[in-house]
């Protein structure tokens, strides 16, 4: 259905009689709820690539056809999270939606602080939520049985590599690697080419940067966090082992800064041919197949790297949420189901190219010829690994919180902030993974013994 068609269609429920009633048991903190055009929302949302690109797209398509004008505010992830978790906890109602991911939605929804979107969907049958992958409507669903969440893009994590450097060097990358088949591998690329070193993990500090990637190597090789009585494990021979092992294969085929390298760092050095692997998230491969990529049609894709267990991929989205104290839900719902749409992938893909859709999300995606033409080198591999995610048991031992990449609890973002300065500090050489992670593992049972 075309763009402009959908969106007279999302006007003609928001006028029936249905939609009364469903907004007015939508609408938060005792206000009435929108009736759509003419409304300004307010936005607030992480700087990815993908959300750059929907501010650009948003008011020449989403207003021009709905009369809702968007003001977006726009901050790095460390600093969105913030101001998302202030204005949500509080309910000041200053933002009407907000990027959130899986990591929050459990506890937002929990506290109270979301709109349950489940209405709006059932009204609302050009969006298709049968088509959103159920890994991420899952993961977007709370404890209380209801959705708080849509999906703007879905990832997991895989490794990625140079195909004409492994080429150069008679190399063979494994269908399934292992952890140490991409440590002998690295050893062997690092210097291929002039500054180019053998793999890029992330460095930097952040619960969201090096814990991410650190963690799926962790779970795979076999430790844990947390044990399922929350007794703190980061001391464990496991878990020593996969720090040991993450550490010591950045600081010796690693990029160059690592302790100051994340996610951003690590794409410009792939797309500058300064690394010959990257293990990362999925979602990275669109920008490194972009039209102006200087590696486009050099990569290849393969799983993420395991040890001990069959897959060792994350999970993660960056969702809509809607703020319970917005009293413009009707307009919510339409810029959230606009930009979550088979109609905005469309959209980017026509106007920016097929490989920048916010794709992850919706089955749809992965049987569009036009996406597959230009996406085809990834697509199937990322939706394979997000398949295979399981937050709720992705190691090889039971724990007491969901979560592959971070520990489903709001204390984990200071402990996983912390633990990351320890983690940068050993891959700097500032101090050993030992000493790392006896601090970390004193920080960890506080927080074990607060979840008992």
């Amino acid at each position: 259905m075309p763009l402009q068609q959908r969106r007279r269609g999302i006007r003609a429920v928001g006028a029936g009689a249905a939609l009364v009633g469903l907004l007015a048991g939508c609408s938060g903190a005792g206000g009435a709820s929108s009736s759509g055009g003419g409304e300004t929302l307010n936005v607030l949302m992480v700087n990815n690539p993908q959300m750059v690109e929907l501010q650009k797209l948003t008011a020449d398509n989403f207003t021009k056809e709905t009369g809702i004008k968007v003001n977006f505010s726009v901050l790095p992830e460390n600093d969105v999270r913030d101001k998302i978790s202030q204005d949500f906890a509080n309910q000041a109602g200053q933002y009407d939606v907000a990027t959130i991911s899986n990591f929050e939605v459990p506890f937002f929804a929990k506290n109270g602080w979301l709109h349950a979107l489940d209405e709006y969907t059932e009204q609302d049958k050009d969006f298709d939520q049968a088509d959103i992958l159920p890994p991420l409507s899952d993961s977007l669903t709370a404890a209380d049985g209801k959705l708080y969440g849509q999906p703007f893009y879905g990832e997991s994590s895989f490794l990625m590599y140079r195909k004409d450097v492994f080429a150069a060097k008679n190399l063979t990358m494994p269908d399934k690697p292992t952890w140490q088949e991409v440590a002998d591998l690295a050893a062997k690329v690092d210097g291929a080419e002039k500054g180019m070193r053998g793999i890029c993990l992330r460095g930097l500090p952040g619960w969201g940067e090096v814990i991410a990637p650190l963690t799926t190597v962790v779970n795979t090789m076999g430790g844990t966090w947390f044990n399922e009585d929350w007794e703190a494990q980061l001391t464990s021979p496991e878990f020593k082992k996969a720090t040991k092992f993450y550490v010591d294969l950045v600081r010796e085929h690693g990029e160059a800064g690592a302790p100051q390298a994340g996610y951003a760092e690590c794409l410009n050095n792939m797309t500058q041919g300064h690394s010959a692997m990257w293990y990362d998230a999925t979602a990275g491969a669109g920008s490194l197949e972009a039209k102006d990529s200087p590696v486009k049609g050099k990569m290849g894709y393969v799983p993420a790297p395991v040890d001990k267990t069959d897959s060792s991929g994350w999970l993660y989205t960056w969702a809509w949420g809607m703020q319970k104290a917005s009293k413009k839900t009707d307009s919510a719902w339409k810029f959230i189901s606009w930009a979550s749409s088979k109609e905005y992938e469309e959209l980017v893909g026509e106007k920016i190219g097929w490989s920048s859709v916010p794709a992850g999300k919706r089955a749809s995606t992965y049987a569009n010829a036009d996406y597959l033409k230009e996406a085809g080198a990834f697509a199937e591999v990322t939706k394979e690994a997000i398949a295979s995610a399981n937050p709720k048991d992705p190691g090889t031992q039971p724990r007491p919180a969901a979560g592959i990449q971070f520990v489903g609890i709001p204390d984990f973002t200071d402990l996983g902030t912390k633990v990351s300065q320890e983690i940068s500090a050993a891959i700097a050489g500032k101090k050993s993974v030992d000493e790392a992670l006896k601090i970390s593992q004193a920080l960890a049972e506080k927080v074990g013994e607060k979840q008992r």
